[in-house]
């Protein structure tokens, strides 16, 4: 133990296992768990753990310092070598919808909770491992995770946050010195890759199949004790300590996690985010981005995409369809608490607050991304339709067009502008700029005309409708294929386009001169490569 190390003075409260129900079977097995919340159980001990990356915020708010980071105790801590005094690892046992259909129960097949600090702000903290072990939750496969997938995880969860996506979090990335064997394209073909574990935390990992399972096995008691326990510990603003809690708390409650939910999508649908996977298990309670599998960013604006191979036919989440999916999980969550309400037209009325929030949300951001002081329904509504319009007619780049739109001098378009003018600004937002037919360049020049004549009503000038759309409008997010060249120079070895890649996104709305590289739209090569256009939902 290293007594002068800040993991030393961490405080945990671990406030899940002592007022949950716990498994009354000790032993680590796969195997279906009953009357219970979680498991307890060790990681996984492994022979050569290596710091790869640490997010510098997040330990700053578990109250770590660069020199607690950078020693091997930090390494062998979250490699789940080592558990320190407080620590009460375990699993969580959670149900789910996997692309629509019951799948029973899921849980922490390969996470392991350490357990739930107080931070020196009053701020809680769960910290959990990712690909550090068996648990009784993981069917057939062996808890563990490889360095390709643990790469994305860590650095999308600190990219999103960056971006001001709601997102849990990470702060670390450890290889492990171990081999870890997968089938990636569900072929035939294992082969053995570099294991890796990646330290995930969040204020809650509670997720809407967290409440199903409970609904789903009739534990009715557990549920309420469950409802309850996340009431008061993840949403403590809401209620006073002391009350016992009615049908209209629990109603009241749910319209916040619906609010929350349509906030959360609503920055998705800002950035070009596409999930991949937006099964009931993949939920948070907290309206924020959870479990980051076969993720992927728009790079040409396509509302039918989707990033997940195991989606490719049906494509049931591909980035336009995440509101209507957003909803239908939340229906499953109502269902799963109607039992505590027994009133299906409140619990009703309650998904309307997800609606009349996405639908308020969606509006403030096109207003937001288009430079606008605010949205009108009147005209604004078609302006933007029709601009989502042009953007799927061909291939555009999501990213650059919003970042160089802002950069169009509305003042001197006039009815003489041509689709050549609009080209000297938007060459770069453009995949094949030989496809961009007649028909395509008419539209998209009256668009820019009724677009600046919107703008001017506004009375705004061009350096203010600058700094608005730069805000929300990043100039830099985590493309697959940025994301495939870090994995790519890690596997052999060199980890600088990991921390590279972590430190540019750290200020994705900033111009930053010398990493331009790092904002071009995807290159030609990586159209179809495997992990830089779509991903399997394997480690």
């Amino acid at each position: 133990m290293n007594n002068s190390s800040g993991l030393n003075k961490l405080i945990f409260d671990n406030r899940y296992v002592k007022e949950l129900p716990a498994d009354s079977e000790s032993e680590n097995f796969c195997r279906q768990v009953s009357a219970a919340s979680f498991s307890r159980v060790i990681p996984t001990k492994v022979s050569k753990p290596l710091l790869l990356a640490y997010s510098r915020e997040m330990a700053v708010a578990l109250d770590l310092s660069v020199s607690d980071c950078n020693s091997d105790y930090f390494a062998q801590v979250f490699a789940g070598n080592q558990l320190l005094s407080g620590m009460d690892p375990y699993a969580m046992c959670y149900g789910g919808h996997q692309f629509g259909n019951w799948a029973g129960q899921l849980g922490d097949g390969r996470v392991i909770n350490l357990g739930e600090i107080i931070n020196s702000e009053n701020q809680r903290w769960v910290l959990q491992l990712k690909g550090s072990g068996l648990t009784p939750y993981s069917r057939n496969a062996d808890g563990l995770a490889v360095l390709r997938s643990s790469v994305r995880e860590f650095l999308c969860s600190e990219a999103m946050y960056h971006l001001g996506v709601p997102t849990t979090r990470a702060l670390s990335l450890i290889l492990t010195g171990e081999q870890v064997v997968r089938d990636m394209f569900y072929d035939g073909r294992p082969k053995a890759e570099q294991g890796a574990i990646v330290c995930r935390v969040s204020p809650s990992f509670n997720r809407f199949g967290s409440f199903q399972i409970y609904t789903a096995r009739g534990e009715l008691d557990l549920l309420r004790k469950f409802v309850d326990f996340t009431i008061r510990t993840d949403f403590p603003d809401l209620f006073e300590e002391s009350t016992s809690l009615t049908k209209t708390d629990y109603l009241h409650w749910f319209e916040q996690v619906c609010q929350k939910t349509a906030e959360m999508i609503v920055h998705w649908q800002r950035v070009g985010f596409v999930h991949g996977v937006m099964n009931t298990d993949n939920m948070s309670i907290l309206g924020l981005t959870i479990d980051y599998g076969p993720y992927g960013w728009l790079d040409n604006y396509d509302p039918d995409w989707t990033p997940n191979t195991t989606d490719a036919g049906e494509r049931r989440y591909r980035y336009g369809q995440q509101p209507q999916i957003a909803l239908w999980n939340l229906v499953q969550l109502a269902k799963a608490i109607h039992p505590l309400i027994e009133d299906t037209e409140l619990i009703q009325q309650a998904l309307t607050v997800y609606n009349q929030s996405f639908s308020q949300g969606w509006q403030k951001m096109m207003a937001d991304k288009l430079g606008l002081d605010h949205f009108e329904a009147e005209t604004d509504e078609q302006l933007c339709q029709d601009l989502l319009s042009l953007l799927a007619e061909v291939e555009t780049d999501m990213s650059i067009f919003y970042r160089k739109l802002a950069l169009l001098d509305v003042a001197n378009v006039d009815d003489h502008y041509s689709f050549d003018q609009l080209l000297e600004i938007m060459e770069n937002a453009y995949y094949r700029i030989e496809a961009l037919n007649d028909d395509y360049k008419a539209g998209m020049v009256n668009w820019i005309k009724q677009y600046s004549i919107r703008v001017l009503k506004d009375n705004k000038t061009q350096a203010d409708r600058i700094r608005q759309m730069n805000r929300v409008n990043p100039k830099y997010v985590l493309r697959n294929y940025l994301s495939q060249q870090a994995i790519d120079k890690a596997d052999q070895g060199d980890f600088s386009l990991v921390n590279d890649l972590l430190e540019v996104m750290r200020r994705p709305y900033d111009e930053q001169a010398d990493k331009e590289e790092f904002a071009k739209k995807r290159p030609e090569w990586a159209r179809n490569k495997p992990g830089c256009s779509s991903l399997s939902c394997s480690s």
